[in-house]
């Protein structure tokens, strides 16, 4: 049992590996769930005799698809490091099986990655509750993979000396305009904060976002390609995108315009029709 984390994982496979034990022989297990028909054996201590050594690039991409939640998480690195380890580098390679699972993985990793650049909506807190928290903006976000703390610092680029809290369901990171404060196990207090903050500027986004809606060019698959239904509830804007898709399918999208817009007059220039 690794907890879930990348270092720890490493520590455990390099004695693994060093002992000669077979892929075959080991299962992580995964928070509850438990392999059934496994018999527990006690970690080999020390360094065994085998020594192998890794392209960085290797390490750096198991850290990277290490923080993919899904089935076999850690058995398949462990299969590819052990593949590598005697020489067979294919294991890396996108054209092999478990190579192609392990791009596959890195991909969707950078995918969430950027999904919560996207999707962050902070909500600037008001300056007496600012001051108390030591806080100037929070937001709530749901990763679908353990991406909060790798893709934070963009945040610190962005927002300056801004102090700032992101919250998820199972980790936080709280930035203070100098230092990380990265939790793996998110303060019940630190959801509240985030998901209960009222946003000053929501209905002034909402009337800018249903006007600038174009629905001639709205196309749903995409959408959803791009800012995936997950997202909505936590966007000011998700309550009106079914509103919005549902106007244009009743003849909107044929005028090109939106509703409030098509209703507004027109100017009359003086001699024409």
């Amino acid at each position: 049992d690794c907890d879930d984390q990348f270092g720890t994982w490493r520590i455990q496979a390099r004695a693994l590996l060093g002992h000669g034990i077979d892929p075959a022989q080991v299962t992580w297990a995964q928070g509850p769930m438990q392999d059934l028909l496994a018999v527990p054996a006690t970690l080999p201590e020390g360094p065994g005799p085998f020594r192998a050594k890794v392209p960085a690039a290797l390490l750096e991409q198991l850290e990277q698809a290490a923080r993919y939640r899904g089935e076999q998480r850690w058995n398949l690195l462990y299969e590819i490091l052990w593949r590598v380890a005697h020489g067979d580098r294919t294991a890396m390679l996108a054209g092999d099986r478990i190579g192609s699972e392990l791009q596959r993985r890195i991909k969707q990793v950078r995918r969430e990655a950027h999904h919560l650049h996207a999707f962050v909506r902070f909500v600037p807190l008001p300056p007496n509750l600012a001051e108390r928290l030591q806080l100037d903006l929070v937001a709530f976000h749901e990763p679908a993979h353990d991406i909060l703390q790798s893709a934070s610092a963009h945040f610190a680029d962005r927002l300056g000396r801004q102090r700032w809290l992101i919250a998820t369901p199972h980790d936080g990171i709280r930035y203070d305009g100098k230092v990380f404060d990265y939790r793996r196990h998110c303060p019940e207090e630190w959801r509240q904060w985030a998901e209960n903050a009222d946003d000053p500027g929501a209905d002034l986004w909402l009337t800018y976002y249903r006007h600038i809606f174009n629905p001639a060019r709205l196309n749903p698959d995409v959408l959803r390609q791009h800012m995936p239904g997950r997202f909505w509830r936590h966007l000011p804007e998700g309550m009106l995108i079914p509103q919005l898709e549902g106007l244009a399918r009743q003849g909107k999208q044929r005028d090109g315009q939106a509703q409030e817009v098509a209703q507004q007059r027109g100017k009359t220039i003086p001699g024409k029709a």
